[in-house]
């Protein structure tokens, strides 16, 4: 029997040290801000986020994603982005940016199946990898217009793997632990 404790889990697809250089080559171009760069162990793409689960949860989204069947498959990092929090009273002046990735949705799609009767299937999945966090800045319209600027060639990179991950908040951030690894099939 399991205990009542509860774990923050999401599923996730790992960067390779290879893309994660050139994305911290992306962070160095950032215009200044006040806020944090996401710590290039740190980067990855959030398939799906599952909150706060019991234990016995977790064992069986572990079953039921071994059960996923895909195929390793090629996706690419395309475009710069931002979420504007600026409707938000809560953070008006927050922004978050990120990378486009890509070629996840099937992966993600069979994640959202398999979990369905446990977890709400995603309305509307958007394929971001966070950079950044920006808590503020000095003249919002300047940073933007300098985000703009910033030109990169298009990442393709190999999947061949997913993972079960738990997040552990911090005042320093968030800490990840692997709790299961997932290949896929060749």
């Amino acid at each position: 029997m399991l205990s009542n404790h509860k774990m923050r889990c999401f599923i996730s697809i790992d960067i390779s040290k290879e893309i994660q250089e050139q994305i911290i080559k992306i962070q160095n171009c950032l215009p200044e801000f006040v806020g944090k760069k996401i710590e290039s162990e740190n980067l990855h793409l959030t398939l799906k986020f599952l909150g706060e689960i019991s234990e016995d949860k977790v064992e069986e989204v572990k079953k039921r994603l071994e059960r996923i069947k895909c195929k390793e498959f090629e996706a690419e990092i395309d475009k710069l982005g931002i979420f504007d929090n600026r409707k938000s009273i809560k953070h008006p002046s927050k922004i978050v940016v990120w990378l486009h990735i890509k070629g996840v949705k099937e992966l993600q799609s069979l994640i959202d199946k398999t979990l369905e009767d446990l977890f709400r299937v995603e309305k509307r999945f958007m394929s971001h990898l966070t950079i950044a966090r920006v808590k503020k800045v000095k003249d919002k319209e300047k940073f933007l217009e300098e985000l703009n600027k910033i030109k990169f060639d298009k990442m393709k990179f190999q999947v061949n793997n997913f993972t079960f991950k738990q997040s552990t908040l911090t005042t320093k951030g968030s800490i990840y632990k692997n709790l299961e690894k997932y290949n896929l099939k060749s």
